[in-house]
């Protein structure tokens, strides 16, 4: 679910076996994905999983994965896999140009990391943090005056992933929301007319 110039779009591991069953985005009911989506403040109400091709029309949000394999869960995926998928991933970005993509699942920016550094270059524990990732980490780069899109790291939203408390997962999905609802609102007085 892409269109050009989004706010957002976000970039999850892969469809699970009843998302691709439905061909919507997260509809396994463990996901906590739409839930996170409303409760951060990246949409104004809770949307379905069959909302999801609505998502730039209504809210300026996209989505994709970083594997279009459907599994049962992620661990079926191997990291070569993932690793691999990198550069098409990147080819979307570039593509459509989002001001900022959300990787949802550290397992995904760690593969993004991998083949930024070449050699299958493991991410040390103190490289890694949750939110907005420093500018060069931008992805899709380029030159020609476009920098990439802004990266912020949350965390999964697979039933599956309980590192976290709900209420850590909140605080994290929390931070892009306030920026997305900030990037609403400064597109929608951008566009309002002034009278003559």
């Amino acid at each position: 679910v892409l269109a050009p110039h989004l706010i957002c779009v976000f970039i999850g591991l892969n469809p699970g076996i009843q998302a691709a069953g439905q061909g919507h985005a997260y509809a396994d009911p463990s996901y906590l994905f739409w839930k996170l989506l409303h409760s951060s403040g990246c949409t104004s109400r809770r949307c379905a999983p069959s909302e999801d091709g609505d998502l730039p029309r209504l809210f300026e949000l996209g989505n994709t994965n970083i594997v279009s394999r459907p599994t049962r869960n992620g661990s079926e995926l191997s990291k070569g896999e993932m690793d691999e998928s990198v550069n098409v991933l990147e080819e979307k970005i570039r593509k459509y140009r989002p001001e900022a993509v959300c990787i949802v699942g550290k397992s995904i920016w760690e593969s993004i990391w991998r083949v930024r550094h070449g050699g299958g270059k493991k991410m040390k524990k103190e490289e890694f943090r949750y939110g907005w990732q420093d500018k060069e980490k931008n992805m899709a780069r380029e030159g020609g005056g476009w920098e990439g899109a802004k990266v912020f790291v949350a965390c999964s939203t697979s039933g599956l992933a309980a590192t976290l408390l709900p209420a850590e997962k909140d605080r994290i999905w929390r931070e892009l929301g306030a920026w997305v609802e900030k990037r609403r609102e400064e597109r929608s007085s951008d566009n309002v007319q002034m009278p003559s």
